[in-house]
């Protein structure tokens, strides 16, 4: 069983930083993708950042410059440093993970229970 978990969400002031936390457990094979998506109340969930086995990295162009994603894959875990938060950065943030979990040989996606951000003065 594979299991997400998030941590350090909250509430912040604009222009404030908040760091959110990411675990991957479970019976893992091998992770391809972990990453950041958010959804914020009426609104389709996006992409916010993700980081590739390989190092490879791709964000949002809303957030390009003030969020980075970080953490060490082989390790399971993922870090999102925001910074400069806006109001409009509220959302509910989700982990996701594109792994193969043991002892299948194909790519799930899992997603993280999500974590409140919120930016308000």
């Amino acid at each position: 069983q594979v299991q997400l978990v998030e941590s350090g969400g909250g509430s912040v002031q604009p222009g404030g930083s908040l760091r959110l936390s990411c675990a991957a457990s479970g019976t893992i094979f091998r992770i391809n993708v972990m990453g950041w998506y958010r959804q914020a109340l009426g609104k389709q969930r996006e992409l916010v950042g993700d980081v590739t086995s390989g190092g490879s990295t791709r964000y949002a162009d809303s957030v390009k410059g003030r969020f980075t994603v970080s953490g060490d894959i082989a390790k399971n875990t993922l870090y999102l440093q925001m910074n400069s938060l806006k109001p409009e950065d509220t959302a509910v943030y989700y982990c996701l993970a594109d792994l193969v979990p043991f002892p299948t040989t194909s790519t799930y996606r899992y997603w993280g229970q999500g974590t409140q951000v919120t930016v308000s003065s």
